[in-house]
């Protein structure tokens, strides 16, 4: 007997828009289901919708009034959140190179302080971990990943700094994440990644999606730089462990 999922919120934003909310904070369980629905929406599409924009917790539907109203398209969509979450997704997974510490992970004593351990300790919980790619936001090709363990959780910074590097990886809350583009920053920085998760003139533009699996691998500055370079080119350094 399949269980009866819980009804999605339907919240009108502005007079093009409807935001599907599945729940009121970060939780896999829905944001599996709002990446179902952003798929079946893009398999069986719905006329008058025009995009669809995944977040952690609920899919934003952009729609053109002319061709439907809210209240049906809120019924077609309320309708496909019941459908049942495959229980297994076909995903793609990747390792991301990362060199932490020192100057490309300035934060990485202070987090190992803060949680009563050491740098190296805090480095292998980090690349221990399986993540998932929830959401894609904030900049161009910024990745926010859940998976982080209970170990390796804590506040973000109090005062957020107006700058942080291209390819930080960073974490803040129960989350970590690939930040692509300099810009600024509140979470903890643990190390840089030569991976370009967004670039504008390669195929792919963006390269991770909502619903990859990510891990992360140690790499040393010299390797970092070189990748650096071969990235710059257009290289994917990141390894596809399995498609």
């Amino acid at each position: 007997m399949t269980a009866t999922l819980s009804q999605p919120r339907l919240l009108p934003s502005g007079d093009g828009a409807v935001t599907v909310e599945f729940s009121r904070t970060i939780d896999d369980a829905a944001n599996r289901r709002v990446l179902a629905l952003d798929r079946t929406l893009a398999r069986e599409p719905i006329p008058g919708v025009t995009e669809t924009v995944p977040t952690y917790r609920s899919l934003l539907v952009h729609y053109d009034p002319t061709q439907i109203d809210f209240d049906a398209l809120g019924g077609k969509l309320g309708e496909l959140a019941q459908q049942p979450v495959p229980p297994t997704e076909e995903t793609r997974r990747w390792r991301i190179p990362v060199v932490y510490g020192g100057e490309h992970g300035i934060d990485l004593e202070d987090v190992a302080k803060t949680l009563g351990t050491t740098p190296d300790e805090i480095v292998a919980r980090h690349i221990a971990g399986d993540y998932r790619v929830a959401m894609i936001g904030f900049t161009p090709g910024w990745s926010y990943l859940s998976g982080l363990q209970d170990s390796l959780q804590m506040p973000r910074r109090q005062n957020p700094r107006l700058l942080t590097p291209a390819g930080t990886i960073s974490i803040g809350g129960v989350q970590t994440g690939v930040q692509c583009l300099a810009g600024p920053s509140g979470w903890h920085l643990l190390g840089r990644t030569a991976v370009r998760t967004y670039q504008l003139h390669r195929d792919p533009i963006f390269l991770l999606e909502p619903g990859d699996r990510v891990t992360f691998s140690v790499v040393d500055a010299k390797t970092f730089l070189e990748q650096d370079r071969a990235a710059e080119g257009g290289e994917i350094v990141a390894e596809l462990i399995a498609a």
